[in-house]
């Protein structure tokens, strides 16, 4: 048995909508209807860079008394590479990576991906080492950090949409760019649970959308603004643009 009274008692989301739901009262709701394995997924998808299971990690595997073995094999050359923000961002994309659903493991890619293009757009506009930016090292990553003279960065045998989303670094209204690409995310969730009619999946990628809407709801052009410009000033000084 699926989600069907979930899902049929919940209004529609429109991308660039208002929300017809105020996000804290559907936590609440969700929490009420989800089954406890499921509810694990969507804890999952809530997680940041400042959640305490990162500082975690962060802890042990810079402990010296901890074996190599115990550590991810990446973990000494990004730490030597990689600034403490990245480092964190990295690790939440593992978490989400080595997910046991499908549809969070496919969604932790995808943004993974979109944010590490762009960050390569911005590095390449700005004259940043783009090598001390890119997280993770999927195909995507590795593409991007291979191939820093090309003009597509490498990435046209590797994914399908990549100029869709190269084309969003070019969009030079900083509030259009990123309703852009929260629009490309919002039809992503679609198209990936488009058959998968009252699941888990559509209720938590129903969840993403709403998150979505209530965060621009909330921001202001001013706002956009100053994080586009805090996001530059903190590239210039190393650190990851996933904080903004």
């Amino acid at each position: 048995m699926g989600y069907e009274c979930l899902l049929a008692g919940l209004p529609d989301l429109k991308a660039g909508a208002e929300t017809p739901i105020k996000l804290e009262d559907l936590l609440v709701m969700l929490d009420e209807m989800m089954k406890p394995g499921d509810k694990k997924l969507l804890t999952q998808l809530r997680m940041t860079v400042d959640d305490p299971a990162i500082d975690t990690l962060v802890a042990r595997y810079d402990d010296e008394d901890v074996p190599e073995s115990a550590k991810p094999e990446w973990w000494a050359a990004a730490r030597a590479l990689l600034s403490d923000a990245d480092i964190r961002a990295m690790l939440l994309y593992e978490q989400g990576l080595h997910s046991k659903n499908r549809f969070v493991r496919a969604w932790f890619a995808f943004n993974q991906d979109m944010n590490n293009i762009m960050v390569a757009q911005i590095c390449r506009k700005h004259g940043f080492d783009l090598k001390k930016m890119i997280v993770g090292h999927n195909e995507v990553a590795e593409t991007l950090r291979t191939h820093t003279s090309q003009k597509d960065f490498g990435l046209g045998e590797v994914m399908d949409n990549y100029q869709e989303i190269l084309a969003l670094a070019s969009i030079d209204n900083l509030m259009e760019r990123e309703k852009r690409m929260d629009a490309l995310r919002f039809e992503w969730l679609q198209e990936k649970t488009y058959f998968d009619v009252f699941s888990k999946e559509q209720v938590l990628a129903y969840y993403l959308q709403a998150e979505m809407l209530h965060r621009w709801a909330l921001l202001t052009v001013e706002q956009g603004e100053r994080v586009f410009r805090d996001m530059v000033a903190d590239m210039k000084k190393g650190i990851d643009l996933s904080k903004a």
